[in-house]
């Protein structure tokens, strides 16, 4: 049984604990720094925007990882099968990113002499901007984009971990966010068009154990002219509680149980992540194969600290089942699936 919650309560107890695990459709659980019972060198928070469509992306992160800072900006050009990641650190942040405590709240910042990252939120949008100087083979990155946020559902989680009752995992997904604007990389600019292109905001916070590994998996698009949009992850912190997997159609969430990605393995055991995958959820509401385009890549290993990143690009074929048990088929939606373990 999924325990969803359906009105705000406070996020943590005195002891640091989550007062009621579970999952919503907003973000009903109220963060407060000052409850966490943990050093401030521990808390991770996070704000991190995928917009896409079939033939090219872009990524943004800006992260404080209490010991780090990690601010990032990614190009992808699916049609062409590349792209390239600029990532700058910091030295221990804690809380000096400025990241909100509501996924409305506040504006973040990032500036540098040669990278510039911006986000502001206002009531129904959610704008990004964003200069990186001699972002690819001496080409500057500029980019001016628009997320409109019309009134809908989300999916959040609050989730503990077994071993260790005062790390948390506190998380909003935000799919199917309209987007408009352009991204111009040197001479070249790419247009995202509302009504045809859509972005998703992944906004976390919490405090994790040293050794994780999540799978995530995001989609925003449309069938046959609605929103349509899938959510699915595990692998990380207790989801006895509740799972973070759902489908979005027509801004509505759609609850699903357990699922898993099939990811195809080589003779020695490693994942072979540009073949066919076969996701599954085990209430048969969400099947299909998903077909890679697109690896992108990251290991950053210091020994105590390490992530390992393969986010995989491709196109879902299958079937989705709403929760009235009308059956959607989806048709080469454009989707990315991620496996990603960080020791840090």
């Amino acid at each position: 049984m999924q325990n969803e919650i359906t009105k705000p309560t406070r996020l943590l107890d005195e002891h640091g604990h989550i007062t009621d695990p579970g999952w919503a459709r907003q973000l009903f659980w109220t963060y407060d720094r000052a409850d966490i019972r943990a050093p401030k060198w521990r808390i991770k928070e996070w704000d991190y925007y995928l917009v896409t469509n079939d033939s090219y992306g872009v990524a943004f992160t800006i992260s404080d990882l209490g010991y780090m800072g990690l601010i990032g900006a990614s190009f992808l050009n699916f049609e062409e099968n590349w792209e390239h990641t600029k990532n700058v650190l910091t030295a221990f942040p804690m809380g000096r990113c400025h990241l909100g405590w509501h996924s409305d709240d506040g504006d973040a910042v990032f500036r540098s002499k040669t990278f510039g990252l911006k986000y502001r939120v206002t009531p129904g949008k959610r704008r990004i901007r964003c200069f990186i100087r001699h972002f690819y083979r001496g080409e500057d990155l500029s980019v001016n984009l628009t997320l409109d946020q019309p009134p809908m559902d989300s999916m959040c989680i609050a989730t503990p971990w077994k071993e260790k009752p005062t790390a948390f995992y506190y998380n909003q997904k935000i799919n199917c966010l309209p987007a408009s604007g352009t991204v111009t990389l040197g001479s070249r600019t790419f247009t995202f068009t509302k009504g045809k292109d859509y972005g998703v905001l992944d906004w976390g916070r919490g405090v994790w154990t040293y050794d994780n590994t999540w799978y995530w998996g995001t989609g925003s698009g449309q069938i046959d002219g609605v929103p349509f949009g899938l959510n699915l992850g595990y692998g990380f912190s207790d989801r006895s509680y509740a799972t973070e997997n759902v489908i979005f159609y027509n801004n509505k969430v759609h609850k699903l149980s357990e699922v898993d990605f099939g990811i195809p393995k080589k003779t020695d055991g490693s994942y072979d992540f540009m073949k066919k995958w076969k996701i599954t959820s085990d209430d048969d509401r969400l099947t299909g194969t998903f077909t890679p385009v697109l690896n992108r890549t990251a290991t950053m290993d210091f020994k105590l600290i390490a992530s390992i990143q393969n986010q995989v690009f491709g196109h879902f074929d299958g079937m989705a089942v709403l929760d009235d048990g009308t059956a959607l088929p989806v048709n080469n939606f454009f989707c990315a699936v991620e496996v990603i373990r960080n020791k840090y």
